[in-house]
Protein backbone atom coordinates (compact mmCIF):
# COMPACT_ATOMS: atom_id res chain seq x y z
CA UNK A 1 0.00 0.00 0.00
CA UNK A 2 1.17 3.50 -0.75
CA UNK A 3 -0.79 6.52 0.85
CA UNK A 4 -0.27 10.13 0.34
CA UNK A 5 -2.31 13.32 1.85
CA UNK A 6 -5.93 11.99 1.96
CA UNK A 7 -5.25 8.88 -0.87
CA UNK A 8 -3.91 5.83 -0.24
CA UNK A 9 -3.07 3.09 -3.40
CA UNK A 10 -3.62 -0.90 -3.25
CA UNK A 11 -2.48 -3.57 -4.95
CA UNK A 12 -4.59 -6.49 -4.94
CA UNK A 13 -3.52 -9.69 -6.78
CA UNK A 14 -5.42 -12.23 -8.47
CA UNK A 15 -4.91 -16.09 -10.12
CA UNK A 16 -4.64 -15.50 -13.75
CA UNK A 17 -6.94 -15.72 -15.68
CA UNK A 18 -9.43 -12.80 -15.18
CA UNK A 19 -11.64 -11.43 -17.37
CA UNK A 20 -11.81 -8.08 -16.25
CA UNK A 21 -13.41 -6.37 -19.13
CA UNK A 22 -17.11 -8.69 -18.62
CA UNK A 23 -16.51 -7.67 -14.89
CA UNK A 24 -16.67 -4.43 -15.80
CA UNK A 25 -19.37 -4.95 -18.63
CA UNK A 26 -21.29 -6.74 -15.41
CA UNK A 27 -21.07 -3.57 -13.06
CA UNK A 28 -21.50 -0.60 -15.79
CA UNK A 29 -24.70 -2.06 -16.76
CA UNK A 30 -26.04 -2.44 -13.17
CA UNK A 31 -24.31 1.34 -11.69
CA UNK A 32 -26.58 3.24 -9.78
CA UNK A 33 -26.37 6.48 -11.21
CA UNK A 34 -24.67 9.22 -9.25
CA UNK A 35 -23.26 6.48 -7.06
CA UNK A 36 -20.99 4.80 -8.78
CA UNK A 37 -19.87 4.30 -12.50
CA UNK A 38 -17.86 2.57 -14.88
CA UNK A 39 -15.64 4.58 -17.22
CA UNK A 40 -12.53 4.86 -18.87
CA UNK A 41 -11.42 1.49 -18.10
CA UNK A 42 -12.24 1.56 -14.51
CA UNK A 43 -15.10 1.21 -11.80
CA UNK A 44 -15.82 4.24 -9.44
CA UNK A 45 -17.75 4.63 -6.20
CA UNK A 46 -18.46 6.95 -3.41
CA UNK A 47 -18.01 4.70 -0.22
CA UNK A 48 -18.64 5.61 3.49
CA UNK A 49 -16.13 3.32 6.15
CA UNK A 50 -16.00 4.00 9.38
CA UNK A 51 -17.83 7.39 9.62
CA UNK A 52 -15.40 8.52 7.07
CA UNK A 53 -16.06 8.92 3.69
CA UNK A 54 -14.06 9.21 0.38
CA UNK A 55 -14.18 7.80 -3.69
CA UNK A 56 -12.96 4.39 -4.67
CA UNK A 57 -11.27 3.86 -7.90
CA UNK A 58 -10.32 0.44 -9.32
CA UNK A 59 -8.75 -0.47 -12.51
CA UNK A 60 -6.42 -3.12 -14.13
CA UNK A 61 -2.62 -2.77 -13.83
CA UNK A 62 -1.27 -2.85 -16.80
CA UNK A 63 1.61 -5.11 -16.13
CA UNK A 64 0.89 -6.74 -13.03
CA UNK A 65 -1.37 -9.80 -11.88
CA UNK A 66 -3.82 -7.09 -9.94
CA UNK A 67 -5.96 -4.58 -9.41
CA UNK A 68 -4.84 -1.27 -8.49
CA UNK A 69 -7.50 -0.04 -6.33
CA UNK A 70 -7.09 3.97 -5.74
CA UNK A 71 -9.09 5.51 -2.41
CA UNK A 72 -9.81 9.92 -2.17
CA UNK A 73 -10.51 11.07 0.56
CA UNK A 74 -10.77 10.50 4.62
CA UNK A 75 -11.94 7.01 3.79
CA UNK A 76 -8.27 6.47 2.50
CA UNK A 77 -7.10 6.01 6.28
CA UNK A 78 -8.88 2.85 6.50
CA UNK A 79 -7.40 1.33 3.18
CA UNK A 80 -5.99 -2.13 4.63
CA UNK A 81 -9.57 -2.48 6.16
CA UNK A 82 -11.26 -1.70 2.71
CA UNK A 83 -8.49 -4.47 0.85
CA UNK A 84 -10.76 -7.44 1.48
CA UNK A 85 -14.09 -5.95 1.14
CA UNK A 86 -13.01 -5.02 -2.35
CA UNK A 87 -11.32 -8.19 -3.19
CA UNK A 88 -14.48 -10.10 -2.35
CA UNK A 89 -16.40 -7.38 -4.71
CA UNK A 90 -13.80 -8.40 -7.57
CA UNK A 91 -14.20 -12.09 -7.05
CA UNK A 92 -9.91 -11.69 -6.51
CA UNK A 93 -9.90 -14.99 -4.15
CA UNK A 94 -11.51 -17.55 -7.15
CA UNK A 95 -9.17 -20.34 -8.20
CA UNK A 96 -10.01 -20.08 -11.69
CA UNK A 97 -8.19 -22.99 -13.09
CA UNK A 98 -9.75 -25.25 -10.73
CA UNK A 99 -13.46 -24.05 -11.22
CA UNK A 100 -12.66 -24.20 -14.87
CA UNK A 101 -11.70 -27.89 -14.79
CA UNK A 102 -14.60 -28.61 -12.98
CA UNK A 103 -17.41 -27.14 -14.87
CA UNK A 104 -15.40 -27.90 -18.13
CA UNK A 105 -16.36 -31.66 -16.85
CA UNK A 106 -19.83 -31.02 -17.96
CA UNK A 107 -20.62 -30.72 -22.04
CA UNK A 108 -23.40 -27.85 -21.70
CA UNK A 109 -20.47 -25.75 -19.83
CA UNK A 110 -17.25 -27.00 -21.35
CA UNK A 111 -17.45 -24.12 -24.72
CA UNK A 112 -18.32 -21.31 -22.45
CA UNK A 113 -15.32 -22.49 -20.11
CA UNK A 114 -13.50 -22.46 -23.05
CA UNK A 115 -14.70 -18.90 -24.47
CA UNK A 116 -14.12 -17.29 -20.85
CA UNK A 117 -12.11 -18.89 -19.24
CA UNK A 118 -11.25 -16.39 -16.43
CA UNK A 119 -14.95 -15.34 -15.70
CA UNK A 120 -15.50 -14.12 -12.28
CA UNK A 121 -19.55 -13.63 -9.83
CA UNK A 122 -19.25 -9.88 -9.19
CA UNK A 123 -19.78 -8.89 -5.76
CA UNK A 124 -21.45 -5.93 -4.49
CA UNK A 125 -20.13 -3.11 -1.96
CA UNK A 126 -23.30 -3.70 -0.06
CA UNK A 127 -25.60 -6.49 0.17
CA UNK A 128 -28.27 -3.52 1.28
CA UNK A 129 -27.69 -1.50 -1.93
CA UNK A 130 -28.02 -4.80 -3.87
CA UNK A 131 -31.53 -5.99 -2.37
CA UNK A 132 -32.80 -2.64 -2.94
CA UNK A 133 -31.87 -3.12 -6.42
CA UNK A 134 -33.21 -6.87 -6.96
CA UNK A 135 -36.88 -5.92 -5.39
CA UNK A 136 -36.80 -2.45 -7.41
CA UNK A 137 -35.93 -4.99 -10.29
CA UNK A 138 -38.95 -6.95 -10.33
CA UNK A 139 -40.50 -7.57 -13.32
CA UNK A 140 -38.98 -4.59 -15.03
CA UNK A 141 -36.00 -4.44 -17.29
CA UNK A 142 -32.73 -3.86 -15.86
CA UNK A 143 -32.22 -0.08 -17.54
CA UNK A 144 -35.75 0.57 -15.94
CA UNK A 145 -34.67 -0.52 -12.64
CA UNK A 146 -31.33 1.40 -12.71
CA UNK A 147 -33.83 4.69 -13.90
CA UNK A 148 -36.00 3.41 -10.68
CA UNK A 149 -32.42 3.35 -8.40
CA UNK A 150 -31.43 7.09 -9.84
CA UNK A 151 -34.87 8.37 -8.48
CA UNK A 152 -34.22 6.61 -5.22
CA UNK A 153 -30.67 8.41 -4.66
CA UNK A 154 -32.01 11.66 -5.28
CA UNK A 155 -34.93 11.42 -2.74
CA UNK A 156 -33.65 9.37 0.18
CA UNK A 157 -29.39 10.09 -0.81
CA UNK A 158 -27.01 13.05 0.07
CA UNK A 159 -25.57 14.76 -2.39
CA UNK A 160 -21.63 14.89 -1.02
CA UNK A 161 -20.85 18.47 -1.29
CA UNK A 162 -17.34 19.46 -3.16
CA UNK A 163 -17.56 16.08 -4.94
CA UNK A 164 -14.62 15.67 -7.54
CA UNK A 165 -16.32 12.94 -9.97
CA UNK A 166 -19.63 14.17 -10.71
CA UNK A 167 -21.12 11.21 -11.72
CA UNK A 168 -20.23 9.63 -8.03
CA UNK A 169 -21.20 12.57 -6.11
CA UNK A 170 -23.92 10.80 -4.23
CA UNK A 171 -23.89 8.56 -0.81
CA UNK A 172 -26.50 5.86 -1.46
CA UNK A 173 -29.43 6.05 1.24
CA UNK A 174 -28.77 4.95 4.16
CA UNK A 175 -31.82 1.99 5.39
CA UNK A 176 -33.71 4.76 7.86
CA UNK A 177 -33.67 7.54 5.16
CA UNK A 178 -34.86 4.91 2.28
CA UNK A 179 -37.54 3.48 5.29
CA UNK A 180 -39.00 6.80 5.72
CA UNK A 181 -38.97 8.82 2.91
CA UNK A 182 -42.22 9.44 0.56
CA UNK A 183 -41.74 7.35 -2.42
CA UNK A 184 -44.92 8.53 -3.75
CA UNK A 185 -44.89 8.48 -7.72
CA UNK A 186 -41.31 7.07 -7.70
CA UNK A 187 -42.47 4.49 -10.54
CA UNK A 188 -43.32 1.45 -8.72
CA UNK A 189 -46.69 0.12 -7.64
CA UNK A 190 -47.21 0.67 -3.86
CA UNK A 191 -46.77 -3.16 -3.13
CA UNK A 192 -43.57 -3.08 -4.15
CA UNK A 193 -42.83 -0.05 -2.44
CA UNK A 194 -44.27 -1.06 0.74
CA UNK A 195 -41.86 -4.76 0.65
CA UNK A 196 -38.21 -2.50 -0.45
CA UNK A 197 -39.61 0.16 2.89
CA UNK A 198 -40.26 -2.77 5.08
CA UNK A 199 -37.29 -4.16 4.27
CA UNK A 200 -35.01 -0.83 4.40
CA UNK A 201 -36.72 -0.47 7.90
CA UNK A 202 -35.85 -4.44 9.09
CA UNK A 203 -32.00 -3.38 8.03
CA UNK A 204 -32.19 -0.32 10.04
CA UNK A 205 -33.71 -1.78 13.26
CA UNK A 206 -30.89 -4.80 12.56
CA UNK A 207 -33.77 -7.42 12.39
CA UNK A 208 -32.22 -8.37 8.92
CA UNK A 209 -28.28 -8.12 9.02
CA UNK A 210 -27.67 -8.40 5.09
CA UNK A 211 -24.09 -7.16 5.67
CA UNK A 212 -22.96 -9.02 8.35
CA UNK A 213 -19.84 -10.37 8.53
CA UNK A 214 -20.61 -13.40 11.35
CA UNK A 215 -24.06 -14.39 10.35
CA UNK A 216 -23.59 -17.70 8.29
CA UNK A 217 -25.30 -17.77 5.50
CA UNK A 218 -28.10 -19.96 6.79
CA UNK A 219 -29.11 -17.61 9.27
CA UNK A 220 -29.35 -14.73 6.38
CA UNK A 221 -30.99 -16.90 3.82
CA UNK A 222 -33.79 -17.38 6.30
CA UNK A 223 -33.81 -13.95 7.70
CA UNK A 224 -34.08 -12.29 4.08
CA UNK A 225 -36.18 -14.95 2.91
CA UNK A 226 -38.79 -14.12 5.63
CA UNK A 227 -39.48 -10.17 4.57
CA UNK A 228 -42.43 -9.38 2.27
CA UNK A 229 -41.66 -9.21 -1.19
CA UNK A 230 -38.51 -10.90 -0.92
CA UNK A 231 -38.66 -14.59 -3.25
CA UNK A 232 -35.51 -17.38 -3.38
CA UNK A 233 -34.04 -15.58 -6.60
CA UNK A 234 -33.39 -12.47 -4.04
CA UNK A 235 -31.77 -14.47 -1.90
CA UNK A 236 -30.07 -17.07 -3.99
CA UNK A 237 -28.82 -13.65 -5.65
CA UNK A 238 -27.72 -12.01 -3.07
CA UNK A 239 -25.90 -15.26 -1.15
CA UNK A 240 -23.70 -15.18 -4.95
CA UNK A 241 -22.81 -11.69 -4.76
CA UNK A 242 -22.65 -10.65 -1.45
CA UNK A 243 -22.25 -13.96 0.43
CA UNK A 244 -19.72 -15.13 -1.42
CA UNK A 245 -21.53 -18.79 -1.62
CA UNK A 246 -20.47 -20.14 -4.70
CA UNK A 247 -22.13 -22.69 -4.97
CA UNK A 248 -25.61 -20.41 -4.81
CA UNK A 249 -28.55 -21.02 -7.71
CA UNK A 250 -30.90 -18.86 -8.51
CA UNK A 251 -33.46 -21.77 -9.88
CA UNK A 252 -36.33 -19.25 -11.06
CA UNK A 253 -34.43 -17.55 -13.01
CA UNK A 254 -35.75 -16.90 -16.46
CA UNK A 255 -32.89 -16.62 -18.22
CA UNK A 256 -31.35 -19.62 -16.49
CA UNK A 257 -34.21 -21.46 -16.97
CA UNK A 258 -34.49 -21.18 -20.49
CA UNK A 259 -30.78 -21.56 -21.19
CA UNK A 260 -31.25 -25.20 -20.00
CA UNK A 261 -34.57 -26.20 -21.42
CA UNK A 262 -32.85 -24.76 -24.88
CA UNK A 263 -30.35 -27.75 -23.93
CA UNK A 264 -32.57 -30.27 -23.21
CA UNK A 265 -36.44 -29.39 -24.13
CA UNK A 266 -37.93 -32.02 -21.45
CA UNK A 267 -36.34 -30.27 -18.92
CA UNK A 268 -39.38 -27.84 -18.61
CA UNK A 269 -39.68 -26.82 -14.35
CA UNK A 270 -37.37 -25.92 -11.72
CA UNK A 271 -38.07 -29.35 -9.62
CA UNK A 272 -36.78 -31.41 -13.17
CA UNK A 273 -33.80 -28.90 -14.04
CA UNK A 274 -32.73 -29.69 -10.21
CA UNK A 275 -30.93 -32.78 -10.92
CA UNK A 276 -29.07 -31.64 -14.07
CA UNK A 277 -27.85 -28.56 -12.54
CA UNK A 278 -26.54 -30.37 -9.15
CA UNK A 279 -23.81 -31.79 -11.40
CA UNK A 280 -22.53 -28.22 -11.41
CA UNK A 281 -21.89 -28.28 -7.60
CA UNK A 282 -19.70 -26.22 -5.94
CA UNK A 283 -19.58 -24.17 -8.91
CA UNK A 284 -23.37 -23.40 -9.42
CA UNK A 285 -22.91 -19.97 -8.89
CA UNK A 286 -20.00 -19.58 -11.77
CA UNK A 287 -22.34 -22.06 -14.17
CA UNK A 288 -24.85 -19.51 -13.55
CA UNK A 289 -22.60 -16.82 -14.60
CA UNK A 290 -21.38 -18.35 -17.36
CA UNK A 291 -25.04 -19.19 -18.72
CA UNK A 292 -25.98 -15.53 -18.05
CA UNK A 293 -22.72 -14.09 -19.96
CA UNK A 294 -23.26 -16.01 -23.02
CA UNK A 295 -27.08 -13.91 -23.59
CA UNK A 296 -24.88 -11.46 -22.58
CA UNK A 297 -22.10 -11.76 -25.48
CA UNK A 298 -24.75 -12.71 -27.77
CA UNK A 299 -27.20 -9.27 -27.32
CA UNK A 300 -23.80 -7.40 -26.83
CA UNK A 301 -25.12 -5.67 -23.65
CA UNK A 302 -25.52 -6.44 -19.99
CA UNK A 303 -28.74 -8.94 -19.94
CA UNK A 304 -28.76 -11.54 -17.52
CA UNK A 305 -28.21 -11.36 -13.53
Amino acid sequence: MSTLEDVATLELPFKPPFDWPRLLRFFGGRATPGVEAVEDGAYRRAIDWAGDSGTLSVRLHPRKRCLVATIDGPASRHADALALPIAKMFDLRAEPKKIAAELAADPWLAPLVEAVPGLRVPGAWSGFELVVRAIVGQQVSVKAATTIIGRLVQRAGERIEGHPHENTAWRFPTPAALAAVDLAQIGMPGKRVAALQGFAHAVATGEVPVDSTTSDSDTLRAALLARPGIGPWTVEYVAMRVWRDADAWPASDLVLMQAITARDPSLVRPAQQRARTDAWRPWRAYAAMHLWNEIADRAGGARGG
